[in-house]
């Protein structure tokens, strides 16, 4: 794998709690933010996935925009 070093700014908190994971699990810093980062890369895909099969389905059964986001909403209220 051709890696690449990157630096990022970290809020001390946050890189506490990081390092207190990286203990824990015998990984290190760098095993735990590439596996964050592909996760969110991962997730991200997925909700775009899930949007465009929504929008498909919408144009399919003719619902517009607006009416769909009140769909979900509605939806949500009632769950």
């Amino acid at each position: 794998m051709n890696t690449k070093i990157v630096n990022i700014s970290i809020p001390g908190p946050l890189l506490k709690e990081v390092e207190q994971v990286a203990k824990e699990e015998y990984r290190t810093r760098s095993e735990l933010f590439r596996e964050a980062l592909r996760d969110y890369m991962m997730n991200r895909k997925k909700l775009a996935d899930i949007y465009s099969y929504a929008e498909n389905q919408a144009q399919k059964t003719k619902i517009a925009n607006a009416n769909l986001e009140n769909i979900i909403s509605d939806y949500r209220k009632n769950k």
